[in-house]
């Protein structure tokens, strides 16, 4: 039987993976670096970032050339795991 969820995607592709953190100055910085681990070729262009609606929060939206679904896993794990994403 085959992953539904690895079929859904074909790769390579551009994904785009929302974060949602605690507004803080250094928050796209450090989303930026935490991708860059797994996509070195993520750049700040790639990254957008808007704040809530009372600015306690900002969410981002990082697209990411990916080039299979273990990349594409690392990187959520990456960010899911850091103690700026909520």
């Amino acid at each position: 039987m085959s992953d539904t969820r690895a079929d859904l995607i074909e790769f390579p592709t551009q994904f785009p993976i929302k974060i949602m953190g605690a507004s803080h100055p250094d928050f796209a910085a450090t989303i930026l670096a935490v991708i860059q681990q797994y996509a070195a070729d993520t750049t700040a262009e790639h990254l957008h970032i808007r704040p809530s609606s009372k600015g306690n929060y900002l969410g981002a939206t990082a697209t990411v050339y990916v080039h299979n679904q273990a990349q594409l896993d690392d990187i959520y794990r990456a960010l899911t795991s850091h103690p700026m994403v909520k």
